[in-house]
């Protein structure tokens, strides 16, 4: 067991290192980062929480739908893991949430109905600033081992190196503008999932993987075929007749 999931940090760091190293979308990589997560840590379920320019924190890429709606649900409620993590720019460790209602009355009893019984946050740092946080979700009570913090954390710094550009990472203005980027096609690629969710009877997972497939087909990056469909410059129709004629969308 212990060399198979070391085999699966290897594999998660290699297809990083190399989108990192050939041109990537950051969307795309963070979602995939997402459920890198999953693979390699002792969680079930994680999430990107990013900042925007006014220090309001956004949803970019979660692991499933039930970590999404559960960070959104953070963000709604403004109590939760990813929420003080970010606020305080350091990790945040709760092994067993129903010892922590009284910190978090509205998000614990939330996340504890959804299934998830532990939950921790690391943030996405750069220097001194807290661009956001990551979110790992449990289904066992149980704390995080060393290994799987120190992992936690370097995941989540590969994140704000996807995030930021090395170039422009002493300009903050630069910077910023980065990462509303980021903010702006995470909201494009959630309008062109439901484009093509609605258009095809799809789930919005189903629909994620639908885009995926067009992008990597075509060579182009998740988020300009997220701006075509959004912009009908591209068809919903068109990708799902390219997924179809790949292998049958179920």
């Amino acid at each position: 067991m212990a060399d198979d999931r070391e085999h699966r940090i290897i594999e998660a760091f290699v297809e990083l290192a190399d989108s990192l190293a050939s041109g990537y979308d950051a969307v795309d990589l963070l979602d995939r980062l997402a459920h890198s997560c999953v693979g390699v840590l002792d969680v079930a379920a994680a999430g990107l929480l990013l900042a925007d320019d006014h220090g309001r924190l956004h949803v970019l890429a979660a692991s499933s739908q039930a970590a999404r709606e559960l960070e959104v649900f953070q963000l709604q409620s403004d109590e939760g893991p990813c929420r003080d993590c970010y606020h305080s720019g350091t990790p945040v460790y709760v092994p067993a949430l129903d010892e922590v209602t009284d910190r978090w009355p509205r998000f614990a009893p939330y996340a504890i109905s959804a299934g998830f019984t532990s939950v921790h946050a690391v943030p996405l740092r750069l220097r001194s600033d807290t661009l956001g946080a990551l979110g790992l979700f449990g289904t066992t009570v149980g704390a995080l081992g060393d290994r799987d913090k120190a992992l936690g954390q370097a995941l989540a710094d590969v994140a704000t190196v996807a995030l930021v550009q090395e170039h422009a990472a002493a300009d903050r203005e630069v910077v910023a503008q980065q990462l509303q980027a980021a903010l702006n096609s995470r909201v494009a690629l959630e309008q062109a999932k439901g484009v093509v969710a609605y258009v095809g009877d799809l789930g919005v997972n189903q629909a994620f993987d639908v885009l995926r497939r067009y992008a990597r087909d075509h060579n182009l990056r998740l988020t300009e075929v997220a701006a075509g469909v959004v912009n009908r410059d591209l068809t919903a129709q068109q990708v799902l007749a390219h997924a179809r004629a790949r292998s049958p969308v179920t």
